[in-house]
């Protein structure tokens, strides 16, 4: 008799664990599923450029998964768009921390430090990046690349990202802008209007394109094509926007070299 009650005790209690865990397993289960739908909703918040009501969803997420790698790289990106850079890094970093390989994550760390213009580490990460065969775009991180290194003044290795970026994908504007200005920095005038010439056939809406290449034509001392990207200039920019402010004070020192 007492060995049949230690027998039923002993399935009792058994059942009574596995109850324990699939209850557990429901309820994590529940959470997950719960967290992925406010993190859906502050990613859609985060292309809408709307970085607080994007935090607010993504911060209930956490309480729910916080291991969850996904969630930590869009966190840090909702802290970029409110500039708070040093909070973003760190979610980022988490991110890769849980997920090594993740390769979005490494760029928004990246992008992250370029954004604090700590070039180095920029330039550390986007050269990892990019020797990635596995990473689809590498396009991006090499000219993130030209980018660091233009920054930091060192233009033959800021020319060299900008050109292997640009042999991968030869319309890719933010490489040809980069490039672009990597020549006139280093007094290649010539080759800085053919650039600039090229990437606003290719976005002619841009108004910081048409800026460039009125630069380029200043330098090369064409006055006239330089005051008519400066009127395209003025034209496409936001009104109150430094870019058009600037155009303008240009514009009025062009209007003085050509006598008008």
């Amino acid at each position: 008799m007492q060995h049949r009650i230690s027998t039923l005790s002993l399935i009792f209690f058994a059942s009574l664990i596995f109850a324990s865990c699939a209850s557990r397993q429901a309820q994590t289960h529940q959470n997950e599923k719960q967290a992925e739908a406010l993190r859906n909703l502050g990613e859609a918040y985060i292309q809408q450029g709307n970085y607080s009501a994007a935090l607010k969803e993504l911060l209930k997420a956490e309480t729910l998964t916080p291991n969850d790698p996904y969630l930590q790289n869009a966190m840090g990106r909702a802290y970029m768009g409110k500039d708070r850079l040093d909070i973003a890094i760190s979610h980022f970093k988490k991110a890769i921390l849980l997920k090594p390989d993740y390769a979005a994550a490494i760029n928004s760390l990246g992008a992250a430090y370029l954004a604090a213009k700590d070039w180095d580490k920029a330039i550390e990460i986007f050269t990892e990046l990019s020797r990635n065969i596995l990473y689809g775009t590498p396009h991006f991180p090499l000219s993130n690349l030209g980018y660091a290194y233009y920054n930091k003044k060192i233009y033959d290795l800021a020319e060299q990202k900008y050109l292997a970026a640009l042999d991968l994908e030869p319309q890719f504007i933010i490489a040809l802008r980069g490039l672009g200005k990597t020549y006139l920095a280093q007094g290649k005038i010539e080759k800085a209007k053919t650039t600039f010439e090229k990437a606003v056939q290719i976005a002619p809406n841009y108004a910081e394109l048409h800026s460039d290449l009125a630069k380029a034509y200043i330098a090369s001392k064409d006055f006239k094509k330089a005051s008519d990207e400066i009127k395209k200039t003025i034209e496409l920019a936001p009104k109150d926007s430094e870019l058009s402010k600037e155009a303008v004070e240009i514009g009025k020192k062009l209007e003085l070299r050509l006598g008008k």
